[in-house]
C-alpha cells in the first residue's frame, strides 16, 4: 500500500507583534554590518596605493573587508546559500534541520530532564511554600473556591437523568449482579464487629426508642390495647399496656447504660454467627446472593437511585451557588487553614515538596522520551526554508554581531600584519 507523505507543518506564530520587533531589530544590524563594510572598502579605495601612515589604513581596511566578507559568508551560510550559488555545506539549516532536531531532543533530555537536575529545580522553586504564601490571602483562597464552585455547578447541572439510569442499569448492576456479595458482606461484618463500629448505631437506635417512648406513652398503649384480647376487661388491658410501657423504658434505659448488657452481648454474637455464615455456610451465601438479585432486579432501584441522585444534586447546587453557603464557606475556611500550615509546618513543606519532586521524576521517567521527541517530529514536519527564516528571526541579530566583530578584528589584524611586514622589510 503506498504511503501518503505527511504534508509539511505550517509553523505558527503566536505573536506576530514580537516577530515584528524582532525583524526590525535583524534589520538594524544587518545594515550596520553591511555599512561597515561599505565603509572598509570605500576606506581601501580611497587609500589604494598609500604609503606610510595610509598604508596602515589601507592593510586594516582591506582586512577588515576579508573577515567581513568571510564572517558574512559563516552567518548566511547557515540560512542559506550565499548569493544563491548552491556551494557546497551552505543552507544548513534547511538541509540538516532533522538532524539539528534530534540533536536538541538530545540536548534536552540529557541535560534538563535528569532525576537530579528535576529534583533540584523542583526543590529551589519552594512549591508548598509559594501555594501556602498565596493561599494565605483571603482573596486567592475565595478565588479558588469560587472557581471549583463554578466548575463543579457546571459538572453537576451536565449529567441527566438518563446518564445516571443508564450507569446504573448498564455499568454497575451488571457488575454487582456478578461480584459475590456474601464473601464481602462476611468480611465487612466481621470488621465492624470486631472494631465496635456498630456500638454506635445501638446507642443512637436506644436513645431514640427510649425518647419516643416518653413522648408517645398513649400511642405505644394504643397499639397494644388493639392487639389484646377481645375479651379481656378494659381495666385488665389498661393495667397491662400500662406496665409494659414502664418495663420498656426501664429495659432500654438498662441497655442505654450498661455496655456489657445481654442484650448488647446477643446482638454481637447474632452478628458474629452472621458474619461467619456469610464466609462458611453455603446456605446462607446462597440466600444472599438470592436477596441480592432480588434487589438489583427490582425495577424501583433505578428509580430510587435516580431520585436519591437528584436529591443530592439539588442540595450540593444550591450550596455550591450560593456565595455564602455552608459548602463553600466550608472550603474556603479549610484552603486558609491549608495556607497557614505550609506557611509555618517546615515538616509539611518537606513531605509536600518531595512528593512533588518524586511526582515530577516519575512523569520525565514515565513520559520523558515521548516529551523530547515531539522536538524531532515538529522540526521534522516544518518546511526547511519557513524553519530557516523562523530560527534566523529568533537568532540572526545576535549572529549580525559576528560580522562586526569579524570587521573590526580583521581591521586591527590587517594592522599589525602590515607593522610586521614593514619591521621585517626593514
Amino acid at each position: 500500500m503506498r504511503e501518503t507523505a505527511t504534508p509539511p507543518l505550517q509553523i505558527v506564530t503566536p505573536a506576530p507583534e514580537a516577530d515584528a520587533q524582532r525583524r526590525r531589530g535583524l534589520n538594524r544590524m544587518r545594515a550596520v554590518a553591511t555599512g561597515l563594510l561599505a565603509f572598509a572598502a570605500v576606506v581601501y579605495l580611497a587609500t589604494l596605493g598609500q604609503e606610510g601612515f595610509w598604508g596602515y589604513v589601507n592593510a586594516g581596511a582591506e582586512a577588515s573587508m576579508v573577515g567581513a566578507i568571510a564572517d558574512w559568508f559563516a552567518v548566511t551560510a547557515l540560512f542559506r546559500h550565499p548569493l544563491g550559488l548552491p556551494i557546497p555545506h551552505t543552507a544548513l539549516v534547511p538541509r540538516r534541520k532533522d538532524e539539528l532536531g534530534r540533536g536538541l531532543q538530545e540536548f534536552v533530555g540529557e541535560n534538563f530532564l535528569q532525576e537530579e537536575i528535576v529534583r533540584d529545580r523542583v526543590g529551589a522553586a519552594e512549591i508548598s511554600m509559594r501555594v501556602g504564601e498565596w493561599l494565605g490571602e483571603e482573596a486567592h483562597a475565595r478565588r479558588v473556591v469560587d472557581e471549583v464552585s463554578e466548575v463543579a455547578a457546571l459538572g453537576l447541572a451536565k449529567v441527566r437523568d438518563e446518564h445516571v439510569v443508564e450507569l446504573v442499569t448498564h455499568g454497575l448492576i451488571p457488575r454487582f449482579r456478578d461480584e459475590p456479595i456474601a464473601p464481602l458482606a462476611g468480611s465487612l461484618l466481621t470488621e465492624v464487629v470486631r472494631d465496635g463500629v456498630h456500638n454506635g448505631l445501638v446507642d443512637l437506635g436506644v436513645v431514640e426508642l427510649h425518647r419516643w417512648l416518653v413522648e408517645n406513652p398513649d400511642t405505644f398503649e394504643e397499639v397494644l390495647a388493639e392487639r389484646a384480647p377481645w375479651w379481656a376487661p378494659q381495666r385488665v388491658s389498661e393495667f397491662v399496656t400500662a406496665r409494659a410501657h414502664i418495663e420498656a423504658l426501664r429495659w432500654l434505659e438498662d441497655i442505654r447504660d450498661d455496655p456489657h448488657h445481654h442484650a448488647r452481648e446477643a446482638l454481637d454474637s447474632m452478628l458474629t454467627q452472621l458474619a461467619r455464615d456469610l464466609l462458611e455456610d453455603p446456605a446462607t451465601q446462597e440466600r444472599a446472593e438470592g436477596l441480592k438479585n432480588r434487589l438489583l432486579e427490582h425495577p424501583q432501584v433505578a428509580t430510587t437511585v435516580v431520585s436519591l441522585w437528584n436529591a443530592l444534586r439539588r442540595a450540593t447546587l444550591a450550596s455550591l451557588r450560593d456565595p455564602d453557603g455552608a459548602v463553600r464557606q466550608r472550603a474556603l475556611t479549610e484552603l486558609l487553614r491549608l495556607g497557614g500550615l505550609l506557611r509555618t509546618d517546615a515538616s509539611v513543606r518537606e513531605r509536600l515538596d518531595t512528593m512533588a519532586a518524586d511526582a515530577a521524576v516519575f512523569l520525565v521517567g514515565r513520559y520523558g522520551a515521548e516529551v523530547t521527541e515531539v522536538i524531532t517530529h515538529t522540526i521534522e514536519r516544518w518546511d526547511g526554508k519557513e524553519a530557516s527564516d523562523k530560527i534566523e528571526l529568533h537568532v540572526g541579530r545576535d549572529l549580525q554581531f559576528i560580522r562586526i566583530n569579524g570587521t573590526v578584528v580583521g581591521g586591527i589584524v590587517g594592522l599589525l600584519i602590515h607593522a610586521v611586514s614593514q619591521l621585517l622589510g626593514h
